[in-house]
């Protein structure tokens, strides 16, 4: 072969890998989401709000609800790394069972965001959540200015969850000083496998049932937890008595809230969270780093993560959170309470 024939033969093959570069670049990326189990209010929002943030990226994506199932969870994963997806988003619903999905999505290549609650002691190649140290703070802070004496009850979320042991330690941060001091007792501590309303009804009915229905307080880890925290309480007439903390601003929470049957809840802004997590979907899955706030070890493993701060909302600052966010919509509040409710609330709050 000539010089010039050599020659030319090297420059189609540097010109056809420029053009694959450019076509990989410039293709959709396909984005697979694996939610933990859609049935909760708060993992609806994410969906839609991925979804959302996908199309504006111009990129392709496929939601999966694994129904509170980690067997399922693996065998959509695998679907979906089977499909062709570019990276992975993972709600895990157990937080050591799911470190099988990162293995899997390795095996092909494919990098693994693990979203709003940690995979691990894998190598996810991202970890984007709020500060649930700050979550559990902002909760126990709330309900010891509510009520600085007496029986404290903590009413946590899953033991499977690396969030509620985050959240938990931030309840016990807060409440131990006054602890300490004799001025509260921590009575009793539940663990609501699936953060359901149910598993929390039953809780508190035995928290009730051992302090003989003298609770202070009952700092509960999300707005379903709370929920069934208040249907304990309102058994025995004490809803409204009682503070009871949450997180997550559900509409049903927010009706309590503007009841008083619920003290506070803990609001996180998902539209940023989806957004960055979308961004770095498609930063990552194009070989490229997202621009992580910090990192942290995973067990053995150091992960890049962004964590979001968390809001404490109340009576006081709904208006200002999540009705100006457009979280949940004026309107739609007031449908949610009886006839008048909504105009004596808010005209309490003008004076």
């Amino acid at each position: 072969m000539c010089a010039k024939a050599a020659a030319l033969l090297v420059a189609v093959f540097l010109l056809s890998v420029a053009s694959l570069a450019l076509f990989a670049q410039d293709s959709p990326v396909h984005i697979g989401v694996l939610l933990d189990d859609i049935k909760l209010e708060r993992w609806q929002r994410d969906s839609k709000l991925l979804q959302l943030h996908a199309r504006e990226r111009g990129a392709r994506i496929i939601v999966k609800d694994a129904e509170g199932s980690d067997s399922l969870q693996l065998q959509q994963a695998t679907q979906l790394l089977d499909s062709g997806v570019n990276v992975l988003i993972v709600v895990p619903h157990d937080a050591e069972k799911a470190a099988a999905i990162v293995q899997a999505a390795a095996r092909k290549h494919v990098p693994v965001i693990s979203y709003d609650r940690l995979i691990k002691n894998s190598a996810v190649s991202l970890y984007i959540s709020f500060d649930n140290l700050q979550v559990g703070k902002l909760q126990a802070s709330a309900l010891l200015s509510a009520s600085p004496n007496g029986n404290f009850f903590l009413l946590e979320g899953a033991t499977s969850d690396n969030n509620a042991h985050q959240i938990e330690k931030g309840h016990r941060l807060v409440l131990k000083p006054a602890e300490d001091s004799g001025h509260l007792t921590i009575i009793d501590e539940a663990w609501c496998p699936q953060w359901n309303q149910k598993d929390a009804y039953d809780a508190t009915v035995t928290a009730l049932q051992k302090s003989d229905g003298k609770l202070a307080a009952i700092v509960a880890a999300n707005d379903d937890t709370a929920a069934g925290a208040v249907q304990a309480l309102a058994e025995r007439k004490l809803a409204g008595k009682v503070p009871v903390s949450g997180q997550d601003a559900d509409l049903a929470a927010i009706v309590r809230i503007i009841r008083g049957t619920q003290t506070m809840t803990v609001y996180k802004p998902l539209s940023p969270l989806s957004k960055r997590a979308i961004d770095a979907a498609i930063t990552l899955s194009r070989g490229g780093k997202p621009e992580a706030t910090e990192s942290f070890q995973n067990g053995s493993l150091t992960v890049p993560e962004i964590l979001l701060q968390p809001i404490a909302v109340d009576q006081h600052n709904l208006g200002a959170t999540v009705i100006s966010d457009g979280f949940h919509y004026a309107d739609e509040i007031k449908k949610a309470l009886a006839p008048g409710e909504w105009e004596k609330f808010t005209a309490s709050r003008r004076h």
